[in-house]
This record gives C-alpha cells, sequence and structure tokens, in this order.
C-alpha cells in the first residue's frame, strides 16, 4: 500500500488558505494569459551598472525656479514626435524626423512645414500618415514599414543629411531631400537592429549608435527592464562603404556627440543613467571614462558654439527603481504581474519629467533647467542650442518647444 506523507497532508488539511495563496500567487507570476508589461516576451534581466541613487541625488542641482516651464510651445500638432531637430548650413530649419516616418523642414510662416526627405520607397500618405495619432501605439504595427527617423545630422560641407533610422540603419539625403540612400544595415556580421543618433567627424567618418542587438525601437523598453547591454558603437568610412565596431557591449547607447577639437566623442547611456566619453586622439586613445552620473536616464546630447553639451534627461531615478536594477529575480516577479505598466510605474514612484542639463567637457555641470509639472513637456529627447534659443525635441508629443538662452 502506498504511504501518504502526513507533512503533506497536514499542510492541506489544516492550512488550505497557504495552498490556494501559493496557487493564486503561482498564476499571477506566470500570467499565463500574458496580462503584464513583458507578454510572451522572453525576459533575461541583469544587474545594472549603475551609480548609488542616493550619492547621485544628493549631489544633483535643482532647478527651483522650474524655468523650463517658461518654455514655448510651437508648431503644435503640426509636427509628431520631432526627436531630433537640425539646421542646415544656410540657417534653414529646423529640421525633424517625425514619428511618421518623414524628415520635415521649417519654410516660414508663409509655407509651413514641407515634407523634406523620407527613409524608405515604401513611405505611403494612406499607410504612413496618421497625424496626431502618430505618436500612439497606432503607428506602431507601421514603423517597421514607414521607417522612424531619429538622429539628423548635416554635413555642412556637403550640404548632405544624415539619418540614423531605428529600422532603415544609416542614410544619407542630399541637399534636396527626397529618397534617402541607405549607407549601412549591418556591421560585424549582425543586423543593426536599432540606430539611434550619429555625428560626423571632420575626416568624413559617421559614428553612430545601434542600441540594441536584441530589440528595436518599438520593444525599446525591455532593453531597460531587461538592463541588456548588446548595444554597440560603430563607425562609418564613406571612402570604403565599410561599418566598423567602435565600442560593444553597451546598455542602451543611445545619443552622440563629438568634442569640439574631436579628439574624443561623448555618448549616452540610458539604461545606466550616465554620460560617457570615448577618446579618438592622445594617451587615452580607445579608452572609454565617465563623464558624468545623471539623476535620470538620458537621450540625446548636442554641443554650442562655446564647446559645451546639452543632455536631455528624462527624469527621475527613484528608490525603488534602484532595488529593481540591483536584484534582476525581483524583476522577473515584479514584470511578469498581470498589472499595466503604468501603474508598476507609479508603485516604484516613478514619475517621469523633464531636465536639461549643460555640461563642460571635464563633466562639470553649468546649468540645470526643469519642468517638474510637465507642461512644456513630459518626456525630452534633444536640447540644440541655435539661433539664441534652446529647441527642445521629444519623441512623445505633437509639438516643439523653445526657450530664450543665453
Amino acid at each position: 500500500m502506498e504511504k501518504k506523507n502526513p507533512l503533506v497532508d497536514e499542510t492541506l488539511l489544516q492550512h488550505p488558505f497557504l495552498f490556494v495563496l501559493a496557487l493564486v500567487l503561482g498564476f499571477l507570476i506566470m500570467d499565463p494569459l500574458q496580462m503584464g508589461p513583458l507578454g510572451g516576451h522572453e525576459f533575461r534581466p541583469v544587474k545594472h551598472d549603475i551609480a548609488p541613487y542616493r550619492e547621485v541625488m544628493q549631489s544633483w542641482p535643482r532647478d527651483n525656479l522650474s524655468r523650463l516651464v517658461t518654455g514655448k510651445l510651437e508648431f503644435v500638432d503640426e509636427v509628431f514626435g520631432p526627436e531630433s531637430l537640425e539646421f542646415d548650413g544656410l540657417g534653414r530649419g529646423p529640421y525633424a524626423g517625425l514619428a511618421d516616418g518623414r524628415i520635415v523642414r521649417w519654410m516660414g510662416e508663409n509655407v509651413g512645414w514641407e515634407t523634406f526627405a523620407i527613409v524608405t520607397s515604401n513611405w505611403s500618405e494612406k499607410l504612413c500618415a496618421r497625424g496626431v495619432d502618430s505618436t500612439t501605439a497606432k503607428q506602431w504595427k507601421h514603423e517597421k514599414w514607414c521607417g522612424r527617423p531619429l538622429g539628423l545630422r548635416f554635413n555642412k560641407d556637403t550640404g548632405d543629411l544624415y539619418i540614423a533610422d531605428a529600422y532603415y540603419g544609416l542614410l544619407v539625403v542630399g541637399s534636396k531631400g527626397g529618397l534617402a540612400t541607405p549607407l549601412a544595415t549591418q556591421a560585424g556580421g549582425k543586423p543593426i537592429l536599432f540606430a539611434n543618433d550619429l555625428d560626423i567627424h571632420k575626416n568624413g567618418s559617421i559614428f553612430f549608435t545601434d542600441t540594441s542587438k536584441r530589440y528595436n525601437r518599438v520593444d525599446h523598453f525591455f532593453i531597460l527592464l531587461e538592463g541588456e547591454s548588446t548595444g554597440r558603437l560603430l563607425r562609418y568610412d564613406p571612402p570604403t562603404k565599410t561599418t566598423h565596431i567602435v565600442l560593444d557591449g553597451l546598455a542602451f547607447p543611445n545619443g552622440v556627440q563629438l568634442s569640439k577639437d574631436q579628439s574624443s566623442l561623448l555618448f549616452t547611456e540610458t539604461t545606466n543613467c550616465r554620460l560617457m566619453k570615448y577618446w579618438l586622439e592622445g594617451p587615452k586613445t580607445g579608452t572609454v571614462e565617465l563623464v558624468a552620473n545623471l539623476p535620470g536616464f538620458p537621450d540625446n546630447v548636442r554641443i554650442n558654439e562655446r564647446g559645451q553639451f546639452w543632455v536631455a534627461i528624462d527624469c527621475c531615478r527613484t528608490a525603488a527603481q534602484e532595488v529593481l536594477s540591483h536584484n534582476p529575480w525581483i524583476r522577473s516577479i515584479y514584470f511578469r504581474l498581470p498589472i499595466r505598466m503604468s501603474f508598476l510605474a507609479r508603485v516604484m514612484g516613478m514619475k517621469m519629467y523633464t531636465v536639461i542639463s549643460l555640461f563642460n567637457e571635464n563633466g562639470e555641470i553649468l546649468e540645470v533647467l526643469e519642468d517638474p509639472r510637465g507642461v512644456v513637456m513630459k518626456l525630452v529627447s534633444e536640447v540644440k542650442e541655435a539661433q539664441g534659443k534652446l529647441w527642445i525635441g521629444t519623441v512623445a508629443h505633437n509639438h516643439i518647444a523653445t526657450l530664450p538662452y543665453p
């Protein structure tokens, strides 16, 4: 006769509530109905390489006047997710890459915005042009087809506009616009899955970021949740038409900016909330060093005429978020709960708003401007200082913000 395990019987008979609770918790954690943020994605969280929360936040200067709130909203519902802003060698612009796949150019009050370029012949108004809905989930399933231009840079000598498109890689279009020409779609035998930003060296080389080898832009949030570090800094060589891997194993490499003398290159790592420097010349050639730890998640970095660097930051980190970043096993459970991501973020105390900061080349903070109530914008992607203003771009909103500066 089979013997019964008395310990099991005792647990089931005397504590049925614990048994039912264990079943319910197991069901929730496994999320079989795929109701949670992870859905059906394979999730492999790792520990983040991020500076201590208190150390960063206690030393970070605050804008007690919330000066960014005084910014002006421009071109409301005329541009859709203008991630990167650029001006050509004649001062015309701004040019902006939009969520509907176009690069557009401002032609003045009499003409307005015109379509300057597209990144693929697949683009059609019927399929891709969704107006204000371009920055919503309605556009996501069409992004791979229509394109999503992110970083923009003009070669001021040739008038060519270089484009980092999230799906079509590195491209270029002439000064008259039109259909852009692909330059780089793979590097080191791996496809460029998420081209993000770029800058142009004086020798003609194009440095640009490929944010992840596992996730594209639509799934970019999983890069942050996992903490995965498969991103790359790449260099395209125009004479040989070859693409080279400069750095690998980066955690959400994002914005790119050469220094004024072009002896080094700054880039942001969004997941690890930091600004980094890669040396191109001098005794430190080929090495990477920390420039600054940041209070939130950085996007693009842009230089001004004084050789200083504006960094766009989606703020802020929280103490709860730090616990998750250092404990992958907790993230494996937390983000499998069948609860909306927006609610899980609120539980962690995350309320995103815009911070823009100005640094010198040594990482010293020169200026901090905040919009803690999200009046101007809640999510920021780029700050460009030009024509006596700060031009502020965003992937999430349908406008550009400006602020007189200095």
